[in-house]
């Protein structure tokens, strides 16, 4: 929790990581190594080590600020600012440890004894131990410069892949609700035409009816979220508002089978899911048979999937390789790229003739209760 917390926190983690770092450096690769490792006993040398250890943290103090205007530029401008940045670094932090070692820390008589009893090789050694403070003092920088350019460079990456993340989710939503909502008009405008013909025809209680029917429907529609779920029972409940508008035409004409085990009506459906596919048997089914129709809807869970049939008797619709014959059904097509959004490859959706007339649909999802 506490962990959590301090890498949602930028501020905090830098500070933890500066202090955790440098202290690391401090006690373990320059003092307990130079005393453990290398058996070198220098008087004071824990006071040397937190003093260099403190101006080494100085130092990247002002790298941080000179990494971090950097990062607003291009690229290349961060490389240079990386190299000068951690080679000044290294030279004024080599520059005060070599100054602090041999005023405060070396006894002056001994390392002059000491030069003097080299002789020639005094230089060369001189030479090599500024090579190696510096290589050391370089390394350091680098080590802390390449860790701060690394974690910014991974915090960017991250705040990108996030806004990628949420960019397609907000389009996937877009689209579902793009597919959800377009059924709404197809169905209204159907409504609508209905009841304008029973006004003309002077049936104003059967107008008046359907229009009754109509508002429970759609407020029915409008309380359910297109990106929520819902239970097959109340996925029925919704088909049922449907039907008790279109029986306002039909009458007897229009007759309703459930055959739903008990089980698939608490599974989870996609909010109006059948309601269009409903609607399409309505319209090319039922209505164009003078006698009417059945309508069956069928559930059942199997093998952990939910099973849907929706079918009816009605004149049937020439179909080619499962799709209906010119591409027409703007119902089928919103809720067949609707479960492809939904589910990808792990949903079926056939479309087959029923014996001896008509259409059956055939729906296959992921059960979820």
């Amino acid at each position: 929790m506490i962990f959590g917390a301090l890498l949602n926190n930028h501020k905090k983690l830098f500070w933890w990581l500066h202090i955790g770092g440098w202290m690391f450096w401090g006690v373990f690769v320059k003092y307990l190594y130079t005393t453990q490792v290398l058996n070198e006993e220098v008087p004071h040398y824990h006071f040397y080590v937190a003093v260099i250890t403190v101006i080494g943290a100085a130092i990247t103090l002002v790298l941080r600020y000179v990494y971090r205007w950097s990062l607003q530029r291009r690229f290349w401008t961060q490389a240079v600012a990386f190299l000068v940045g951690t080679s000044a670094g290294a030279w004024g932090w080599m520059l005060s440890r070599s100054y602090i070692f041999t005023n405060w820390i070396a006894d002056e008589k001994e390392f002059s004894d000491w030069f003097e009893k080299l002789g020639p090789a005094a230089e060369i050694y001189e030479s090599v131990a500024y090579v190696d403070t510096f290589t050391s003092a370089w390394t350091t920088m680098a080590a802390w410069s390449v860790l701060y350019f690394g974690i910014k460079y991974h915090r960017v990456f991250q705040t990108v892949s996030e806004s990628a993340l949420k960019s397609a989710a907000m389009a996937h939503e877009a689209q579902l609700k793009m597919l959800r909502y377009q059924l709404n008009p197809h169905f209204l405008f159907n409504t609508l035409n209905a009841i304008s013909t029973l006004i003309l025809e002077r049936d104003t209680e059967l107008a008046n009816r359907m229009v009754t029917e109509l508002s429970r429907f759609l407020r029915f529609s409008l309380d359910n979220d297109p990106m929520q779920k819902v239970t097959l029972q109340e996925e029925m409940e919704a088909i049922n508002l449907y039907l008790g508008i279109e029986k306002v035409r039909f009458e007897e004409r229009l007759r309703l089978e459930e055959d739903i085990e008990q089980g698939a009506r608490k599974a989870l459906i996609p909010s109006l899911l059948l309601q269009p596919l409903v609607e399409n048997a309505v319209k090319y089914g039922i209505a164009r048979s003078e006698s009417g129709g059945t309508l069956k809807i069928s559930a059942r869970v199997f093998g952990g999937e939910l099973l849907l049939e929706v079918s009816d008797d009605g004149p049937g619709c020439e179909l080619v390789d499962g799709n209906l014959a010119g591409g027409g059904g703007v119902g089928l097509r919103n809720t067949r790229e609707r479960l492809q959004e939904l589910y990808g490859e792990r949903h079926g959706f056939r479309l087959s003739d029923t014996e001896p007339h008509g259409l059956t649909i055939n729906i296959r999802i992921p059960h979820e209760a």
